[in-house]
Protein backbone atom coordinates (compact mmCIF):
# COMPACT_ATOMS: atom_id res chain seq x y z
CA UNK A 1 0.00 0.00 0.00
CA UNK A 2 0.99 3.76 -0.64
CA UNK A 3 2.45 5.38 2.34
CA UNK A 4 -0.27 8.11 1.46
CA UNK A 5 -2.59 5.87 1.20
CA UNK A 6 -2.13 4.40 4.40
CA UNK A 7 -2.26 7.49 6.20
CA UNK A 8 -5.26 8.45 5.27
CA UNK A 9 -6.75 4.91 6.16
CA UNK A 10 -5.15 6.01 9.72
CA UNK A 11 -6.60 9.18 9.64
CA UNK A 12 -10.10 7.91 8.55
CA UNK A 13 -9.61 5.48 11.50
CA UNK A 14 -8.90 8.13 14.42
CA UNK A 15 -11.43 10.23 12.83
CA UNK A 16 -13.98 7.51 13.10
CA UNK A 17 -13.41 6.51 16.38
CA UNK A 18 -13.98 9.82 17.95
CA UNK A 19 -16.33 10.96 15.99
CA UNK A 20 -19.35 8.47 15.84
CA UNK A 21 -21.82 10.47 12.82
CA UNK A 22 -19.27 11.21 10.62
CA UNK A 23 -21.86 11.59 7.29
CA UNK A 24 -23.87 13.88 8.80
CA UNK A 25 -21.82 16.73 10.44
CA UNK A 26 -24.55 19.60 10.45
CA UNK A 27 -26.48 16.99 12.77
CA UNK A 28 -23.64 16.35 14.62
CA UNK A 29 -24.04 17.61 17.75
CA UNK A 30 -27.56 16.16 18.15
CA UNK A 31 -26.85 13.17 17.06
CA UNK A 32 -23.34 12.45 19.19
CA UNK A 33 -25.07 12.33 22.71
CA UNK A 34 -27.13 9.23 21.41
CA UNK A 35 -24.06 7.09 20.78
CA UNK A 36 -24.47 4.94 23.92
CA UNK A 37 -28.13 4.90 24.47
CA UNK A 38 -28.49 1.47 23.06
CA UNK A 39 -25.98 -0.04 25.56
CA UNK A 40 -27.68 2.16 28.53
CA UNK A 41 -31.26 0.29 27.71
CA UNK A 42 -29.51 -2.78 27.37
CA UNK A 43 -28.39 -2.49 31.29
CA UNK A 44 -32.00 -1.31 32.26
CA UNK A 45 -33.52 -4.40 30.48
CA UNK A 46 -31.00 -6.95 32.55
CA UNK A 47 -31.54 -4.99 35.72
CA UNK A 48 -35.36 -5.36 35.78
CA UNK A 49 -35.07 -8.90 37.45
CA UNK A 50 -34.80 -9.97 40.90
CA UNK A 51 -31.10 -10.44 42.22
CA UNK A 52 -30.12 -11.15 38.61
CA UNK A 53 -30.09 -14.76 38.78
CA UNK A 54 -30.48 -15.06 35.43
CA UNK A 55 -26.89 -14.28 35.03
CA UNK A 56 -25.52 -16.96 37.30
CA UNK A 57 -27.72 -19.41 36.13
CA UNK A 58 -29.13 -19.00 32.80
CA UNK A 59 -26.49 -20.99 31.05
CA UNK A 60 -28.03 -24.06 33.18
CA UNK A 61 -31.26 -23.59 31.41
CA UNK A 62 -32.43 -24.06 27.70
CA UNK A 63 -32.42 -21.53 25.34
CA UNK A 64 -36.12 -21.73 24.51
CA UNK A 65 -37.48 -22.39 27.73
CA UNK A 66 -40.46 -20.32 27.91
CA UNK A 67 -40.67 -18.63 24.28
CA UNK A 68 -43.23 -15.70 23.43
CA UNK A 69 -46.66 -17.40 22.00
CA UNK A 70 -47.67 -16.88 18.69
CA UNK A 71 -51.83 -15.96 19.76
CA UNK A 72 -53.42 -16.23 22.89
CA UNK A 73 -51.47 -16.00 26.54
CA UNK A 74 -48.52 -15.02 26.87
CA UNK A 75 -48.49 -13.11 23.12
CA UNK A 76 -48.76 -9.64 24.43
CA UNK A 77 -45.52 -7.85 25.44
CA UNK A 78 -46.14 -7.08 29.07
CA UNK A 79 -44.06 -6.27 31.85
CA UNK A 80 -44.40 -9.89 33.51
CA UNK A 81 -43.07 -11.54 31.00
CA UNK A 82 -42.26 -15.33 30.76
CA UNK A 83 -38.91 -15.25 30.98
CA UNK A 84 -39.33 -12.12 34.15
CA UNK A 85 -42.10 -14.04 35.95
CA UNK A 86 -39.69 -17.57 35.93
CA UNK A 87 -36.89 -15.88 37.40
CA UNK A 88 -39.40 -14.48 39.69
CA UNK A 89 -40.40 -17.01 40.98
CA UNK A 90 -37.12 -19.07 41.44
CA UNK A 91 -36.13 -15.74 43.36
CA UNK A 92 -39.10 -16.41 46.02
CA UNK A 93 -38.84 -20.17 46.13
CA UNK A 94 -35.28 -19.00 47.30
CA UNK A 95 -36.40 -16.75 49.51
CA UNK A 96 -39.62 -19.20 51.28
CA UNK A 97 -40.68 -16.71 53.14
CA UNK A 98 -40.84 -13.82 50.81
CA UNK A 99 -44.28 -12.88 49.02
CA UNK A 100 -45.80 -12.00 46.14
CA UNK A 101 -45.87 -9.09 47.50
CA UNK A 102 -42.43 -8.64 48.41
CA UNK A 103 -41.75 -9.38 44.83
CA UNK A 104 -43.69 -6.80 43.34
CA UNK A 105 -42.12 -4.31 45.82
CA UNK A 106 -38.70 -6.02 44.74
CA UNK A 107 -39.65 -4.88 40.99
CA UNK A 108 -40.84 -1.10 41.67
CA UNK A 109 -37.51 -0.38 43.35
CA UNK A 110 -35.49 -1.47 40.75
CA UNK A 111 -37.54 -0.35 37.76
CA UNK A 112 -37.35 3.00 40.04
CA UNK A 113 -33.58 2.86 40.04
CA UNK A 114 -33.23 2.36 36.22
CA UNK A 115 -36.29 4.86 34.81
CA UNK A 116 -38.14 1.96 34.20
CA UNK A 117 -41.87 1.36 33.45
CA UNK A 118 -44.41 2.16 36.21
CA UNK A 119 -46.00 -0.90 37.94
CA UNK A 120 -49.17 -1.52 40.40
CA UNK A 121 -48.80 -1.43 43.36
CA UNK A 122 -50.85 -4.69 43.79
CA UNK A 123 -49.95 -8.30 42.93
CA UNK A 124 -52.70 -9.81 41.07
CA UNK A 125 -51.04 -9.08 37.55
CA UNK A 126 -47.56 -11.44 38.75
CA UNK A 127 -50.63 -14.05 40.36
CA UNK A 128 -52.02 -13.77 36.50
CA UNK A 129 -48.66 -13.89 35.23
CA UNK A 130 -47.67 -17.06 37.30
CA UNK A 131 -50.88 -18.74 36.14
CA UNK A 132 -50.17 -18.36 32.44
CA UNK A 133 -46.90 -20.21 32.52
CA UNK A 134 -47.19 -23.84 31.14
CA UNK A 135 -46.58 -26.77 33.25
CA UNK A 136 -44.04 -28.35 30.84
CA UNK A 137 -41.09 -25.41 30.72
CA UNK A 138 -40.69 -26.24 34.73
CA UNK A 139 -40.73 -30.20 33.79
CA UNK A 140 -38.08 -29.30 31.21
CA UNK A 141 -36.15 -26.84 34.02
CA UNK A 142 -35.76 -29.48 36.44
CA UNK A 143 -34.41 -31.99 34.04
CA UNK A 144 -32.15 -29.63 32.97
CA UNK A 145 -30.72 -28.44 35.58
CA UNK A 146 -30.24 -32.06 37.36
CA UNK A 147 -28.41 -33.14 33.82
CA UNK A 148 -26.18 -30.38 34.54
CA UNK A 149 -25.13 -31.44 38.02
CA UNK A 150 -24.73 -34.88 36.84
CA UNK A 151 -21.91 -33.67 34.72
CA UNK A 152 -20.22 -31.80 36.58
CA UNK A 153 -19.99 -34.11 39.44
CA UNK A 154 -16.99 -36.68 39.95
CA UNK A 155 -17.75 -40.33 38.75
CA UNK A 156 -17.59 -43.03 41.74
CA UNK A 157 -15.17 -45.73 41.17
CA UNK A 158 -17.55 -48.00 43.33
CA UNK A 159 -20.10 -50.40 41.50
CA UNK A 160 -18.05 -50.26 38.29
CA UNK A 161 -18.58 -46.62 38.37
CA UNK A 162 -22.26 -46.39 37.17
CA UNK A 163 -24.84 -43.95 37.60
CA UNK A 164 -26.79 -44.22 41.49
CA UNK A 165 -30.01 -42.89 41.51
CA UNK A 166 -32.39 -43.15 44.38
CA UNK A 167 -36.30 -42.88 44.93
CA UNK A 168 -38.06 -41.71 48.02
CA UNK A 169 -41.54 -40.37 48.49
CA UNK A 170 -42.70 -38.13 51.20
CA UNK A 171 -45.76 -36.28 51.38
CA UNK A 172 -46.49 -32.44 51.56
CA UNK A 173 -49.31 -30.28 53.19
CA UNK A 174 -51.50 -28.15 50.62
CA UNK A 175 -54.00 -24.86 51.88
CA UNK A 176 -57.77 -26.60 52.74
CA UNK A 177 -59.43 -25.37 49.27
CA UNK A 178 -62.03 -27.14 47.37
CA UNK A 179 -60.24 -27.24 44.47
CA UNK A 180 -57.13 -28.69 46.25
CA UNK A 181 -59.82 -31.21 48.43
CA UNK A 182 -61.19 -32.48 45.28
CA UNK A 183 -57.83 -33.14 43.76
CA UNK A 184 -55.69 -34.58 46.66
CA UNK A 185 -58.54 -35.89 49.87
CA UNK A 186 -57.83 -35.47 53.19
CA UNK A 187 -56.45 -38.11 55.37
CA UNK A 188 -60.44 -39.09 57.16
CA UNK A 189 -58.87 -40.80 59.99
CA UNK A 190 -56.73 -37.91 61.27
CA UNK A 191 -57.58 -35.88 64.07
CA UNK A 192 -58.42 -31.75 64.11
CA UNK A 193 -58.23 -29.76 61.16
CA UNK A 194 -58.01 -32.27 57.74
CA UNK A 195 -56.14 -30.51 54.92
CA UNK A 196 -55.28 -32.06 51.65
CA UNK A 197 -52.29 -34.17 51.35
CA UNK A 198 -49.88 -34.44 48.29
CA UNK A 199 -48.22 -37.45 47.79
CA UNK A 200 -44.89 -36.69 46.12
CA UNK A 201 -41.70 -39.07 44.66
CA UNK A 202 -38.75 -38.14 43.70
CA UNK A 203 -35.82 -39.43 42.00
CA UNK A 204 -32.13 -38.17 43.27
CA UNK A 205 -28.64 -38.20 41.42
CA UNK A 206 -26.61 -39.68 44.08
CA UNK A 207 -23.40 -38.50 42.47
CA UNK A 208 -24.33 -34.53 42.48
CA UNK A 209 -28.06 -34.41 44.85
CA UNK A 210 -29.82 -32.91 42.62
CA UNK A 211 -33.48 -34.28 41.93
CA UNK A 212 -33.93 -35.62 38.31
CA UNK A 213 -37.72 -35.92 37.88
CA UNK A 214 -40.60 -36.12 40.09
CA UNK A 215 -44.11 -37.69 40.20
CA UNK A 216 -47.12 -36.38 42.46
CA UNK A 217 -50.44 -37.59 43.60
CA UNK A 218 -52.90 -37.76 46.16
CA UNK A 219 -52.70 -39.47 49.75
CA UNK A 220 -54.61 -42.29 48.11
CA UNK A 221 -51.57 -43.11 45.35
CA UNK A 222 -48.95 -45.45 46.18
CA UNK A 223 -45.27 -44.78 45.66
CA UNK A 224 -45.13 -48.07 43.54
CA UNK A 225 -47.80 -46.31 41.36
CA UNK A 226 -46.09 -43.11 41.05
CA UNK A 227 -42.35 -44.37 40.63
CA UNK A 228 -43.89 -46.23 37.86
CA UNK A 229 -44.61 -43.28 35.56
CA UNK A 230 -40.71 -42.20 36.15
CA UNK A 231 -39.40 -45.39 34.73
CA UNK A 232 -38.69 -43.61 31.62
CA UNK A 233 -36.36 -41.41 33.32
CA UNK A 234 -34.28 -44.15 34.37
CA UNK A 235 -31.62 -44.92 31.47
CA UNK A 236 -30.11 -48.83 30.96
CA UNK A 237 -26.99 -49.51 33.63
CA UNK A 238 -28.62 -47.13 35.75
CA UNK A 239 -28.74 -48.96 39.34
CA UNK A 240 -31.40 -47.43 41.72
CA UNK A 241 -31.41 -47.48 45.52
CA UNK A 242 -34.86 -48.06 47.52
CA UNK A 243 -35.97 -48.37 50.61
CA UNK A 244 -38.66 -51.68 51.87
CA UNK A 245 -41.20 -49.78 50.49
CA UNK A 246 -39.79 -50.22 46.74
CA UNK A 247 -37.78 -53.57 47.29
CA UNK A 248 -41.04 -55.80 46.02
CA UNK A 249 -41.01 -58.46 43.54
CA UNK A 250 -43.07 -56.41 40.91
CA UNK A 251 -40.80 -53.71 40.66
CA UNK A 252 -37.45 -55.48 40.39
CA UNK A 253 -38.64 -57.58 37.80
CA UNK A 254 -40.14 -54.50 35.84
CA UNK A 255 -37.07 -52.70 35.99
CA UNK A 256 -34.98 -55.93 34.02
CA UNK A 257 -37.06 -56.32 31.85
CA UNK A 258 -38.02 -52.85 30.56
CA UNK A 259 -35.15 -50.86 31.71
CA UNK A 260 -31.94 -52.97 32.23
CA UNK A 261 -31.66 -51.16 35.31
CA UNK A 262 -30.43 -52.78 38.59
CA UNK A 263 -31.47 -52.49 42.52
CA UNK A 264 -30.43 -52.36 45.80
CA UNK A 265 -32.91 -52.02 48.42
CA UNK A 266 -34.30 -53.71 51.24
CA UNK A 267 -37.25 -56.06 50.95
CA UNK A 268 -40.70 -56.54 52.58
CA UNK A 269 -40.22 -60.33 52.27
CA UNK A 270 -38.24 -62.45 54.84
CA UNK A 271 -35.44 -63.49 53.55
CA UNK A 272 -33.68 -66.51 54.99
CA UNK A 273 -30.19 -67.65 54.19
CA UNK A 274 -30.91 -71.17 54.86
CA UNK A 275 -32.91 -71.62 51.76
CA UNK A 276 -30.31 -70.18 49.65
CA UNK A 277 -29.63 -71.71 46.29
CA UNK A 278 -25.53 -70.68 45.99
CA UNK A 279 -23.35 -69.23 49.02
CA UNK A 280 -21.04 -66.64 47.69
CA UNK A 281 -19.21 -65.22 50.66
CA UNK A 282 -20.17 -65.55 54.34
CA UNK A 283 -23.82 -63.18 54.51
CA UNK A 284 -23.72 -63.24 50.95
CA UNK A 285 -26.03 -65.88 48.99
CA UNK A 286 -28.10 -66.13 45.75
CA UNK A 287 -31.83 -66.83 46.27
CA UNK A 288 -34.97 -67.83 44.52
CA UNK A 289 -38.02 -65.46 44.23
CA UNK A 290 -41.07 -67.05 42.51
CA UNK A 291 -44.23 -64.81 41.60
CA UNK A 292 -46.81 -64.59 43.96
CA UNK A 293 -50.00 -65.90 42.78
CA UNK A 294 -52.02 -62.29 43.13
CA UNK A 295 -51.86 -59.63 41.02
CA UNK A 296 -50.06 -56.47 41.76
CA UNK A 297 -52.40 -53.40 42.49
CA UNK A 298 -50.33 -50.68 41.44
CA UNK A 299 -49.88 -52.65 37.47
CA UNK A 300 -51.48 -53.62 34.48
CA UNK A 301 -52.55 -57.33 34.14
CA UNK A 302 -50.52 -57.16 31.13
CA UNK A 303 -47.57 -56.28 33.00
CA UNK A 304 -47.96 -58.24 35.30
CA UNK A 305 -48.36 -61.33 32.85
CA UNK A 306 -45.28 -60.81 31.60
CA UNK A 307 -42.92 -60.68 34.44
CA UNK A 308 -41.29 -63.76 34.97
CA UNK A 309 -42.41 -66.90 37.32
CA UNK A 310 -38.92 -66.29 38.99
CA UNK A 311 -35.87 -64.61 39.60
CA UNK A 312 -32.45 -65.12 41.00
CA UNK A 313 -31.48 -62.23 43.28
CA UNK A 314 -28.77 -61.60 45.68
CA UNK A 315 -28.95 -60.70 49.00
CA UNK A 316 -26.13 -59.41 51.38
CA UNK A 317 -26.26 -58.88 55.04
CA UNK A 318 -23.94 -56.81 57.36
CA UNK A 319 -23.85 -54.65 60.15
CA UNK A 320 -24.05 -50.68 59.40
CA UNK A 321 -24.12 -49.67 62.72
CA UNK A 322 -24.09 -45.54 63.49
CA UNK A 323 -25.21 -43.16 65.93
CA UNK A 324 -28.36 -41.94 65.48
CA UNK A 325 -29.42 -44.89 62.66
CA UNK A 326 -32.04 -47.06 64.00
CA UNK A 327 -31.37 -49.82 61.82
CA UNK A 328 -28.33 -52.08 62.97
CA UNK A 329 -28.46 -54.51 60.38
CA UNK A 330 -29.74 -54.68 57.63
CA UNK A 331 -30.27 -57.36 54.51
CA UNK A 332 -29.72 -55.74 51.20
CA UNK A 333 -31.63 -57.44 47.69
CA UNK A 334 -29.82 -56.75 44.84
CA UNK A 335 -29.78 -57.83 40.83
CA UNK A 336 -26.02 -57.31 40.81
CA UNK A 337 -25.12 -60.91 40.98
CA UNK A 338 -21.13 -60.82 40.53
CA UNK A 339 -19.07 -60.99 44.00
CA UNK A 340 -16.52 -60.04 41.81
CA UNK A 341 -17.10 -56.76 39.69
CA UNK A 342 -19.82 -55.96 42.80
CA UNK A 343 -18.22 -56.40 46.38
CA UNK A 344 -20.54 -57.17 49.40
CA UNK A 345 -18.94 -54.23 51.23
CA UNK A 346 -19.65 -51.47 47.84
CA UNK A 347 -23.62 -52.91 48.03
CA UNK A 348 -23.87 -52.29 51.64
CA UNK A 349 -21.99 -48.87 51.21
CA UNK A 350 -24.61 -47.61 48.20
CA UNK A 351 -27.21 -48.62 50.48
CA UNK A 352 -26.12 -45.98 53.35
CA UNK A 353 -25.82 -43.26 50.83
CA UNK A 354 -29.02 -43.13 50.60
CA UNK A 355 -29.37 -41.18 53.66
CA UNK A 356 -28.31 -38.51 51.00
CA UNK A 357 -31.86 -38.29 49.94
CA UNK A 358 -32.98 -38.41 53.57
CA UNK A 359 -31.15 -34.64 54.04
CA UNK A 360 -32.15 -33.40 50.78
CA UNK A 361 -35.62 -34.05 51.59
CA UNK A 362 -35.10 -32.51 54.93
CA UNK A 363 -33.15 -29.83 52.94
CA UNK A 364 -36.53 -29.16 50.85
CA UNK A 365 -38.91 -29.06 53.73
CA UNK A 366 -36.99 -27.20 56.25
CA UNK A 367 -34.66 -25.00 54.72
CA UNK A 368 -36.77 -24.17 51.59
CA UNK A 369 -39.85 -25.06 54.11
CA UNK A 370 -41.89 -26.75 51.19
CA UNK A 371 -43.52 -29.15 53.90
CA UNK A 372 -46.45 -26.44 53.31
CA UNK A 373 -47.23 -25.42 49.70
CA UNK A 374 -48.93 -21.99 49.28
CA UNK A 375 -50.71 -22.42 45.75
CA UNK A 376 -54.40 -22.10 46.10
CA UNK A 377 -55.23 -24.69 43.60
CA UNK A 378 -53.84 -27.81 41.84
CA UNK A 379 -52.06 -26.42 38.99
CA UNK A 380 -50.50 -23.18 40.97
CA UNK A 381 -49.29 -25.70 43.70
CA UNK A 382 -47.48 -27.73 41.50
CA UNK A 383 -45.45 -24.96 39.37
CA UNK A 384 -44.58 -24.23 43.14
CA UNK A 385 -42.94 -27.39 44.17
CA UNK A 386 -41.17 -27.25 40.69
CA UNK A 387 -39.68 -23.74 41.76
CA UNK A 388 -38.61 -25.38 44.80
CA UNK A 389 -37.51 -28.30 43.30
CA UNK A 390 -35.37 -26.39 40.63
CA UNK A 391 -33.80 -23.70 42.86
CA UNK A 392 -32.67 -26.88 45.05
CA UNK A 393 -31.24 -28.27 42.30
CA UNK A 394 -29.44 -24.59 41.66
CA UNK A 395 -27.88 -25.09 45.11
CA UNK A 396 -26.51 -28.41 44.55
CA UNK A 397 -25.34 -27.77 41.30
CA UNK A 398 -23.22 -24.84 43.38
CA UNK A 399 -22.15 -27.44 45.83
CA UNK A 400 -20.44 -29.56 43.06
CA UNK A 401 -18.73 -26.76 41.59
CA UNK A 402 -17.75 -25.92 44.62
CA UNK A 403 -16.32 -28.77 45.74
CA UNK A 404 -14.85 -30.13 42.63
CA UNK A 405 -13.20 -26.75 42.16
CA UNK A 406 -11.31 -26.64 46.18
CA UNK A 407 -11.06 -30.24 46.20
CA UNK A 408 -13.29 -30.62 49.05
CA UNK A 409 -15.65 -33.25 50.19
CA UNK A 410 -19.50 -32.52 48.62
CA UNK A 411 -21.02 -33.57 51.89
CA UNK A 412 -18.93 -30.92 54.06
CA UNK A 413 -20.31 -27.85 52.41
CA UNK A 414 -23.26 -26.49 54.24
CA UNK A 415 -26.91 -26.42 51.94
CA UNK A 416 -28.07 -23.62 54.10
CA UNK A 417 -24.73 -21.71 54.20
CA UNK A 418 -24.43 -21.86 50.22
CA UNK A 419 -28.06 -20.18 49.95
CA UNK A 420 -27.55 -17.60 52.40
CA UNK A 421 -24.16 -16.91 50.32
CA UNK A 422 -26.21 -17.20 46.97
CA UNK A 423 -28.70 -14.67 48.28
CA UNK A 424 -26.01 -11.61 48.85
CA UNK A 425 -23.35 -12.31 46.25
CA UNK A 426 -26.51 -12.29 43.42
CA UNK A 427 -27.33 -8.98 45.19
CA UNK A 428 -23.40 -8.18 44.69
CA UNK A 429 -23.48 -9.39 41.01
CA UNK A 430 -26.40 -7.31 40.09
CA UNK A 431 -24.30 -4.30 40.51
CA UNK A 432 -21.48 -4.52 38.88
CA UNK A 433 -21.45 -3.63 34.70
CA UNK A 434 -18.71 -5.53 33.43
CA UNK A 435 -18.43 -9.68 32.85
CA UNK A 436 -15.22 -9.66 34.10
CA UNK A 437 -15.94 -8.37 37.53
CA UNK A 438 -19.44 -10.95 37.95
CA UNK A 439 -16.86 -14.10 37.18
CA UNK A 440 -14.52 -12.47 39.51
CA UNK A 441 -17.17 -12.66 42.22
CA UNK A 442 -18.46 -15.82 41.00
CA UNK A 443 -15.02 -17.09 42.00
CA UNK A 444 -15.40 -15.58 45.16
CA UNK A 445 -18.20 -17.06 45.64
CA UNK A 446 -17.15 -20.35 45.35
CA UNK A 447 -14.02 -19.65 47.46
CA UNK A 448 -16.66 -18.75 50.43
CA UNK A 449 -18.62 -22.00 50.03
CA UNK A 450 -15.77 -23.67 50.08
CA UNK A 451 -13.83 -22.61 53.16
CA UNK A 452 -16.97 -22.24 55.11
CA UNK A 453 -17.54 -26.40 55.31
CA UNK A 454 -19.71 -28.35 58.44
CA UNK A 455 -17.83 -29.65 61.45
CA UNK A 456 -16.85 -32.95 61.09
CA UNK A 457 -18.99 -34.61 63.99
CA UNK A 458 -17.86 -38.52 63.62
CA UNK A 459 -20.76 -40.71 65.87
CA UNK A 460 -22.93 -37.92 66.55
CA UNK A 461 -26.39 -39.04 67.42
CA UNK A 462 -29.95 -37.08 65.42
CA UNK A 463 -32.76 -38.69 67.40
CA UNK A 464 -35.75 -38.01 65.96
CA UNK A 465 -37.10 -35.20 68.80
CA UNK A 466 -37.54 -31.91 68.57
CA UNK A 467 -35.90 -29.59 71.17
CA UNK A 468 -38.03 -26.49 71.76
CA UNK A 469 -42.36 -27.30 72.16
CA UNK A 470 -44.75 -25.42 70.29
CA UNK A 471 -46.96 -22.99 71.33
CA UNK A 472 -49.96 -24.82 73.52
CA UNK A 473 -52.98 -22.76 71.67
CA UNK A 474 -55.82 -25.17 70.53
CA UNK A 475 -55.82 -25.99 66.89
CA UNK A 476 -57.99 -24.31 64.65
CA UNK A 477 -60.49 -26.71 63.88
CA UNK A 478 -63.74 -24.82 62.83
CA UNK A 479 -64.29 -22.22 60.28
CA UNK A 480 -63.54 -18.93 62.09
CA UNK A 481 -67.10 -17.45 62.53
CA UNK A 482 -67.92 -20.86 64.35
CA UNK A 483 -64.89 -21.21 66.61
CA UNK A 484 -65.32 -19.89 70.12
CA UNK A 485 -61.84 -19.37 71.99
CA UNK A 486 -61.54 -21.59 75.22
CA UNK A 487 -62.38 -19.60 78.66
CA UNK A 488 -59.23 -17.93 80.71
CA UNK A 489 -58.25 -20.14 83.52
CA UNK A 490 -59.38 -17.19 86.08
CA UNK A 491 -63.03 -17.30 84.66
CA UNK A 492 -62.83 -21.28 84.65
CA UNK A 493 -62.30 -21.22 88.18
CA UNK A 494 -64.73 -18.27 88.82
CA UNK A 495 -67.21 -20.86 86.97
CA UNK A 496 -66.25 -23.85 88.72
CA UNK A 497 -66.76 -22.26 92.14
CA UNK A 498 -70.00 -20.47 91.70
CA UNK A 499 -70.86 -24.25 90.11
CA UNK A 500 -69.72 -25.42 93.82
CA UNK A 501 -71.87 -22.69 96.02
CA UNK A 502 -74.65 -22.67 94.16
CA UNK A 503 -77.67 -24.57 96.35
CA UNK A 504 -78.79 -28.48 95.36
Amino acid sequence: MHPSLASVSIERYIYRSMNPTPFFPAFRSRLAPMRCRTAQALRRVRAHTLGQLESCFDSWLPADLFPKASQGDNSRDRLYTRHRTFWCMLWQALNPLASGREVVRQLQAVFALEAGPKLSHEDSAYCRAKKRLPLDGFVRALAATARHGQQRAPTGAALQGRPLKAVDGSVLTLPDTPSHRKAYPPLQCAKGPRFPMMRVVVLFCLASGAIAALAQGSWNDSELSLLQTLLSQLARGDILIGDRGFGGYPLIGLLQQCRAVDFIGRSPRRVDGRRRTRRLAPNDWLIRWNKGSTPSPWMEAAQWESLPGQMTLRAVKGCCHRKGFRVRRVTVITTLLDPERYPAQDILQAYLWRWRLEMTLDDLKTTLQMDTLRGRCPNMAQKELYARLIAHNFIRGLLVEAASSHQVPLERISFKGSLDALRHFSQAMSRVRTQKRRRQLWKQLLETLAADQVPDRPGRREPRAVKRQKNKYPRLSKPRHQFRDRPKRSVRRTKARLRRLRPM
